[in-house]
Parts: C-alpha cells; structure tokens; sequence
C-alpha cells in the first residue's frame, strides 16, 4: 500500500471565515445520499412498482454492472449513540435465519433481472455484519455467488468492529473476495467510550488494521463521531494521534446528532457530558486542520482521502459521487439493496425494505419482495440529482454540459434558485458567471447549503431561509 501524503493544502483562510460564520449557522440540511431524499419515500410505491423497475433495469441495459448493498443489522452490544436499524442479540440462531431470507431475497430479485449480474461494487453495513460467524459469512456469499458475479477489480466493502474480529477473521473476510474494510472506532478515550458504552481499546484497531495491511486489503477507511459526550478539542487531538499514526486510506468524521425523542439509547447518554455547541465547532475545525496538514484530502463534509485512494483520485478526475454510503467511486451503477431496511436505487426508482424482521420474513414467507416503500423520480428530480451531485462531489457545475444533456436553458430553469445562489456568493460560498458555478473552500464547508438551494422539495415546503446549514 502506497502511504504518499502530499496533497495541495486546504485553505486556512476559509476555517477561519468558517468560524467567524459559526453563529449564523441554522438548521439540518440534507446530506443528500439520494435525492429526493429519503424522507420523501412512500407507501405507495409497494412490489408492483420495484418490479417493474427490475424489469426495467433488466431490458435497458442487460449487462451492464450492479452495486449491491446488504444490510446485518444484529450488535451483541448496544452502542448509546447509534441511530442505525439494529437487533441486539447474542443469539446466533436469529442471525442464522436471517442468512436464509437473506438468500430468498437475492433469489427472487435475480430471477426478476433475469441472466446473472456482474456486480462492480459492493458494501455490506449494519449493524455489526462481523456478527454474522463464519459459517454464516460463508453462506451469504455462497448466494450472492449463485446469483450475482462479484468481479474482482470491483470495490467490495464490509464495515467492521474490531472487537469482532481476530487475526483468523480478517483471513476469512479476504479469502471471501473483501478488498475494503471500514472499521469503527468514534473515539479513542476511555472516559468518552464509557459514555457511549463501546469500549474498544485501541490494541484492537490497531491489529485489525495491521492484519488488513498483511492480507493486502485494497483500502481501510475509519469512522469517528465528534460532538460525544465528554469529548474536548484535545482529547479528539489524542485520538487523531492514534488514528493519523495508523494512516487509513479514509476517514470519516461524522457529527453526532442527540436524539433521544427518536433513538431510545441515546436516553443514557448525559446531556449535561455533550460539548458545547462552541467546543463541537471547535473540534470540527480542528480535526478539518489537523487532517489536512496531515496529507489527507478534504474530499467534502466529513469525508478525508489520502491523495492516492480511489476517493481523492475520483474528485481530482471529475468522477466523484454520491451514493447511500456517502461518497464512492462507483455511484453510478443501480443499486441493490438486501436485508431489512436495506434501500436500493434501480431504474430511476428508489425502493426500501421492510424496518422490522417480522415484516421482512412474512413478505418473504409469501414469496413476495419486502418493498415498504420507494419513489419513482421525475425527469425533474434526474436534472436536480445531477445538479446537486456535480456540486457536492466536485465542486463545479458547466452550465452547457447540462443545458446539452437535459435539453433546458439553466437560467430560465433555476431563476429562482440561481437568486439565492447569488445571496450566498456575497458571503463567499460560490461564485458564478454565464457558463459555471464553482463552489468557494468556504462553500465546500456548508455545501448541503448549497446543494438545498436545487432541492424542489425544500423550497415547495416552505421558502430556503438565506442562511446556513448546521453542519456541527
């Protein structure tokens, strides 16, 4: 694996700007893994409707590749911050169960798409999927393998938590054709992983990383959340110790959000022990700080790269985008999506699974597919989607190159859209003339604020208030 950490330097005039803005930040925007977003979803769309967008998928283009994501959402343990759809068991007889649906559902959806798929991209969340033992493991991929051809220059993902995982473990998951690993780590302090009930000491991240490294896994990414209870700027400078020393290709450092009217486990968590609105700030530029001076690339958000993964190299090339995992390199494929709650994008459609087992296993039961819900986009929602991915992913929009490919006149299109835009140019988000939009180093650091100025949605449910998207 190539360490190289040269990179062009982030702009340290924009972090301070950024700070100097903190207290016009207001709201939640969107992260806009889909759009419209999946709060937009419906029960209307049911099975009739995901059918047919399988058949479509099969007959437009046949052999073209498909990314696939499936979701384990058992834990043996409850972590108090998560919000992720999840079953907390020791149990491994439910899990083994589960296996089998699992394999039903691939059966139902492949028979639908006809000849066997090849399958570029890969991501396996949960969830814990390490829970899954290796028999069980063995098994999903015996399915996948039957109905699906996962090609081996793809990108095949499993998100991992390194307190279930052993140096045999890791042997397994690469022999089973995993390239990539995500592990889980949030923080590295004692007192902060008593608070959200993980502990996991870092000897443990340490050897799954090592073991990834001897095995000649493609790319190991780290997830760590800031805004924990008892978190501190210098305590997350310990932890950004430990994590740059172990140099992952990626990071990401994700915001917590405290919801405990929504998540019950985040009831046991000590308001009182969250940092302060100024200190989550803090934390949040810091880390932007130290990352980069690091080598890492800012990719967008809460998204770091070293300059030679795939991540950075998609954006310098103009590829980057955006998928229900974040940010990919291999966004642009229909995607399937297995397992409870599991959500799919195929055919201009969206489609998401059953919430509950019960309701996942009685679909199945009857022989049908567990569509809960979905959304068939409009030619619309396609030219928006686009719009808004160029400027997350790559931070710039050619005008012509749209105009062209959806047979529109941009400014006539988004008169409106683009007079907000111009609100947030005097600010130094943007900047725009005839023929591009560019988002500023500033505007990279709120740029769901400006992707929400494209988002129809928004704007029909109540007038974009011209200020910022909270992004601590």
């Amino acid at each position: 694996m190539s360490t190289s950490r040269s990179a062009a330097p982030f702009d340290r005039h924009a972090l301070a700007d950024f700070r100097a803005l903190a207290a016009h930040i207001d709201g939640n925007g969107p992260r806009y893994t889909s759009y419209p977003t999946a709060d937009r979803f419906h029960t209307a769309f049911g099975e009739d409707a995901y059918l047919a967008a399988l058949d479509a998928c099969a007959h437009a283009a046949p052999s073209a590749p498909l990314s696939l994501y499936l979701h384990i959402p058992f834990c043996d343990n409850i972590c108090y911050y998560c919000g992720c759809n999840k079953i907390i068991t020791r149990d491994h007889g439910r899990s083994s169960r589960y296996v089998d649906y699992l394999a039903r559902e691939m059966a139902l959806v492949a028979a639908r798409l006809g000849e066997r798929r090849s399958v570029m991209q890969s991501h396996w969340g949960g969830g814990t999927p390490t829970f899954l033992d290796p028999d069980e493991m063995r098994r999903v991929m015996a399915a996948l393998g039957e109905h699906f051809d996962l090609l081996p220059e793809g990108e095949h993902a499993i998100e991992i938590d390194p307190r279930t995982v052993d140096a045999a473990r890791m042997t397994l998951l690469r022999e089973l054709g995993f390239n990539r690993i995500s592990l889980g780590v949030q923080d590295f302090h004692p007192e902060v992983q008593q608070a959200i009930h993980r502990v996991q000491p870092f000897a443990q991240t340490r050897d799954a990383v090592f073991a990834a490294r001897r095995l000649g896994f493609r790319s190991i990414s780290m997830d760590l959340i800031y805004g924990l209870p008892h978190q501190t700027t210098a305590r997350f400078q310990e932890t950004l110790d430990r994590v740059v020393a172990l140099l992952p290709n990626r990071i990401s450092v994700y915001s917590y959000a405290h919801l405990p009217h929504v998540f019950k486990p985040q009831r046991r968590i000590d308001t009182a022990a969250l940092p302060a609105p100024a200190e989550k700030l803090d934390i949040l530029v810091s880390t932007i700080e130290r990352l980069t001076s690091e080598g890492y690339v800012y990719i967008g958000m809460d998204h770091f790269a070293l300059p030679d993964d795939d991540l950075a190299r998609a954006q310098r090339d103009g590829r980057l985008q955006r998928n229900f995992q974040g940010y990919a390199t291999h966004a642009g494929y229909d995607q399937l999506g297995f397992g409870v709650s599991a959500i799919g994008a195929i055919a201009g459609c969206y489609v998401q699974n059953a919430r509950t087992l019960d309701e996942y296993y009685d679909a199945l039961d009857a022989g049908r597919l567990p569509i809960t819900r979905g959304f068939q986009m409009s030619a619309d929602d396609d030219l928006r989607k686009t719009v808004i991915g160029a400027l997350m992913c790559n931070g710039t929009l050619d005008l012509a190159q749209i105009e062209a490919r959806f047979d529109i006149d941009f400014a006539q299109t988004f008169d409106a859209e683009l007079r907000n835009l111009d609100a947030l140019a005097t600010q130094g988000l943007v900047r725009r003339d005839a023929a591009r939009i560019e988002v500023t180093a500033l505007g990279r650091l709120l740029v769901r604020r400006i992707a929400m100025v494209f988002d129809r949605y928004l704007r029909e449910a109540e007038p974009v208030p011209l200020r910022y998207s909270r992004v601590v």
